[in-house]
């Protein structure tokens, strides 16, 4: 097929894809139709995303950019719906003359009114997946090899190794040169893959990650101290910004707090409390049982008003719009709204309390070492429970401290196993297992281990044991998926317990783990272990248990 024709059907599909929306979007489909409609469009949209990095790449490797004034406008006259004819009049011709665009680049954006930044990301894209075009007009290789095999493959969906190669591009710099460059670029690129390959829903963070540790490398704790702070960035919006920068340590206690301000059951993340807090900010009236039970901020005599309360005739008529718009306003429900705005209210509370000299909230920290990495005076020994990897200085300095728990892996300091003797598990169990699992069992899912409730994959009632091996974490949504079979978890022994998604969402019928709380190391470790029980219990070497539902 020539390059007309081809052009030719991608005009026509354009068409067809055009019409069949004009139905699908509007008629009155079945739930399976609507289901098929949205995984054929995703399935076009990947195809379209990978044409347009093919596409920035032949405008640069042709010299696109060096059309004469007759080949654009033969090109403008044919439209976006032409005939045969005009697609081979379109073939065009290159000028060494003055032209109208610089560049590839300046060509999408001037002439396909692409945005700049957007233009530019293609070519990169282009010299990561494609190749590259050098001074001599001569094609080189991708830059990122491994990806470009995958970009290439048109079964894979493009999105997700597009978003990766553009990761990695920008520890470019970062890499070095050389020998030593190249070899690290190499291992970044194998771990990337290995992340893809294994669990996507998780691969965006570990990559995100992995090029962290790359730009930031091994600062000297000078140079970290010197970065940390909190820094204001002004007024924007009606709203003051600012930002803070931590040492992962510092960190750790910032998450743990942030973890309790999510739980209502804690001191901390008291409902009314927050409530009353904000209340002192915005105005906004608290739920007060009755007007003596309300602070003197809260009270509704402005100052300088007679005693009974009733303020001047003026200030009545100031007053009224205002109350007249509050009346008019839904009670906001406060678990409904977002989590930022109810940590940061958390914190504002934390500052009122220090101020006012009442008790403060504690916030505990665990902090997870792996004992064989300790043996072995490894960098990544020990992490917190939100997944902060802390260096062994910053771990040490905080063994110091009191609020924190160690929990040493592979470690029995703790009488865990409480087999039929209770038929909750204690304190001790549930921070270990908090601890060691950090968030919910589900793949890719991102809740973390405090929202997490803890799991008996034995059912007591049918004489289950209260164990540590027969324990897992999951959020509330899953944990009745799990009870309701939607999929099913795996007890192996050694090892945390495995998660079997349903047929339809995995055909491959993996033993899969959530590796989303890790650290890149630990969760390129965590997918390898699942692989090797999954390739184990498909060849009948490993006795595995399924959980009962």
């Amino acid at each position: 097929m020539d390059t007309a024709q081809a052009l030719k059907n991608l005009v026509e599909a354009g068409e067809l894809i055009a019409s069949a929306n004009a139905v699908l979007a509007t008629a009155d489909l079945p739930p399976g139709h609507a289901a098929y409609y949205a995984l054929l469009t995703e399935h076009t949209a990947q195809h379209q995303m990978r044409a347009q990095i093919q596409a920035a790449d032949a405008l640069r490797r042709t010299g696109a950019h060096k059309l004469d004034q007759a080949s654009f406008q033969a090109i403008t006259d044919a439209g976006t719906n032409p005939t045969l004819a005009q697609i081979h009049a379109a073939e065009g011709h290159t000028t060494t003359g003055r032209t109208h665009f610089k560049s590839a680049t300046s060509l999408m954006y001037d002439w396909l009114d692409i945005p700049r930044s957007t233009a530019g990301a293609r070519m990169v894209l282009a010299d990561c997946l494609i190749g590259g075009v050098d001074e001599a007009g001569q094609r080189t290789e991708p830059w990122l090899p491994e990806l470009a095999q995958e970009f290439a493959d048109p079964s894979v969906d493009p999105q997700p190794v597009a978003a990766t190669a553009t990761k990695l591009h920008s520890a470019r710099k970062d890499l070095g040169t050389g020998k030593a460059g190249q070899k690290k670029k190499e291992q970044l690129q194998a771990d990337a893959m290995a992340f893809l390959r294994s669990e996507p829903k998780s691969a965006r963070k570990h990559i995100s990650d992995l090029v962290s540790e790359v730009k930031a490398g091994k600062r000297p704790l000078k140079a970290l101290l010197d970065s940390i702070g909190i820094f204001k960035r002004g007024m924007r919006h009606g709203l003051v910004e600012y930002v803070l920068r931590l040492l992962p340590s510092q960190a750790a206690f910032i998450e743990a707090y942030l973890a309790t301000l999510d739980n209502p059951a804690t001191v901390a993340g008291n409902r009314e409390r927050l409530k009353d807090a904000e209340s002192q900010f915005t105005g906004e009236p608290s739920d007060w049982d009755d007007e003596e039970s309300m602070p003197e901020w809260a009270g509704g005599s402005p100052p300088g008003a007679p005693p009974d309360g009733n303020a001047t005739g003026a200030n009545e008529a100031e007053a009224e719009p205002e109350d007249t718009e509050r009346s008019q306003l839904a009670p906001e429900v406060w678990e409904d709204m977002k989590p930022e705005r109810r940590r940061l209210t958390g914190l504002m509370a934390l500052l009122m309390t220090k101020s006012s000299g009442s008790e403060l909230p504690s916030t505990q920290v665990s902090i997870v070492m792996n004992w064989e990495k300790m043996q072995s005076q490894a960098q990544d020994f020990a992490v917190s429970s939100t997944g902060i990897p802390l260096t062994p200085g910053e771990a040490r300095a905080a063994l110091c401290n009191a609020g924190i728990y160690p929990v040493v892996l592979s470690g029995a300091s703790l009488p865990l196993d409480l087999g039929r003797s209770q038929r909750l598990f204690s304190k001790a169990q549930g921070r270990a297992i908090r601890a060691a699992y950090r968030g919910c069992s589900y793949p890719g899912c991102s809740m973390p281990a405090s929202r997490c409730e803890l799991d008996h994959l034995d059912p007591w009632e049918k004489g289950g044991r209260t164990d540590i091996a027969s324990a897992d974490l999951n959020c509330p949504i899953h944990h009745i998926a799990r009870h309701c079979s939607l999929f099913r978890t795996v007890k192996i022994p050694g090892s945390r317990p495995l998660v079997l998604l349903s047929r339809e969402l995995d055909p491959e019928q993996k033993l899969r783990i959530n590796t989303y709380f890790m650290t890149p190391s630990q969760a390129l470790e965590a997918e390898a272990m699942a692989e090797s029980m999954t390739a184990r219990w498909r060849a009948g070497e490993l006795e595995v248990e399924f959980a009962a539902s």
